[in-house]
């Protein structure tokens, strides 16, 4: 989008953080009289006229005031956002001070959850650190009478194996297609497991590599199930927003963060841009009416996890945007 002249960036600023602390719709003369800008109420009008065509405020009703809309957030977290004030900075000091004093790392993701919350007034989602599926760097398989060992190898130090039932006609495919999966994993970085181009497997292998397909994908999601799901605390916040205040409008929502974190949080490898979804720019139609704040870290190992705050698209994003980022920071140097 192009630059905003700067009287309209001075409106549109001052819009959201009207609409932020009030959820009210806001006219020029108010907008004149709390900020003090540097204009009369028909140039502020004029400029918020101008943000309207450009469609980062709307008005909600003919007689009312003008609101921002998902773009107008958009741009104001993109071009607009401002420092992070003290209580962010007291936040990241305190955080600096934490030690590892915690008997599990379970104790440390729910104290910082709850601090999160408690300072945001919105709900915040702590998911535990998670290795990505395994690159796979070789691959054996070894029949013993109607059974099939498959050796799989990460690295030196990771190993697992896998036991299945080997069909009939395929116990005299196993050479060929022991040979077929070894050009797969040539590549210099390897593959992971759900990335092998089963589609590519030549018809005649098809007895023993279709078994053999469905057991690694099961290997996969067993793999990763222990750490699913994610701690979240701050609910009760989320229930006093005005945009929550209907049961239909935070259903949706709580089953995502219940049943699908990660999705919630990083779907089908997409990336929020600067760490934020605003509405629908997020891929769930349950996130349609908030906005997602987010910081990966990482944990010894490469393993990975994500801090978040979920709320109304109305939130105080710079606090927002500072807060995980500091807890984020924080757990990263704890757990590497």
């Amino acid at each position: 989008m192009k630059p905003l002249p700067r009287r309209q960036q001075q409106v549109l600023q001052a819009t959201v953080r009207h609409y932020v602390d009030t959820v009210e719709p806001v006219g020029s003369q108010t907008l004149v009289r709390r900020f003090g800008l540097d204009a009369s109420p028909a140039t502020v009008r004029s400029a918020m006229g101008a943000l309207e065509q450009e469609g980062l405020l709307t008005q909600p009703h003919p007689s009312a005031g003008r609101v921002p809309s998902p773009k107008g957030y958009r741009h104001y977290v993109d071009c607009l956002l401002p420092a992070p004030g003290p209580a962010a900075q007291q936040l990241d000091k305190e955080l600096a001070e934490l030690s590892l004093q915690w008997a599990a790392l379970e104790d440390l993701l729910q104290h910082l959850a709850r601090r999160l919350a408690d300072f945001t007034g919105l709900m915040s989602l702590i998911t535990r650190p998670q290795r990505g599926e395994p690159r796979l760097k070789a691959m054996r398989l070894v029949s013993s009478g109607d059974r099939l060992l498959v050796f799989l190898v990460e690295s030196a130090a990771v190993t697992s194996s896998l036991n299945l039932r080997l069909p009939e006609e395929g116990a005299g495919q196993l050479e060929a297609l022991e040979r077929w999966l070894a050009e797969q994993l040539e590549q210099p970085a390897g593959l992971r497991g759900s990335s092998i181009p089963w589609t590519s497997l030549p018809p005649q292998l098809q007895p023993s590599g279709a078994p053999l397909r469905r057991a690694l994908e099961s290997h996969n999601r067993r793999r990763n199930r222990s750490a699913e799901g994610a701690l979240t605390m701050g609910l009760a916040g989320l229930l006093g927003q005005p945009e929550f205040s209907q049961t239909a409008s935070l259903r949706p929502l709580l089953q995502l963060v219940e049943q699908r974190p990660h999705e919630l949080l990083n779907p089908h490898e997409l990336l929020a841009p600067g760490g934020v979804w605003i509405g629908a720019e997020h891929p769930d139609p349950a996130l349609k009416g908030c906005a997602v704040v987010q910081a990966p870290y990482r944990a010894k190992g490469g393993a990975e996890g994500r801090v978040a705050l979920i709320g109304p698209m109305r939130m105080a994003y710079a606090t927002a945007q500072a807060a995980v980022r500091s807890v984020a920071a924080r757990l990263e140097r704890l757990l590497s």
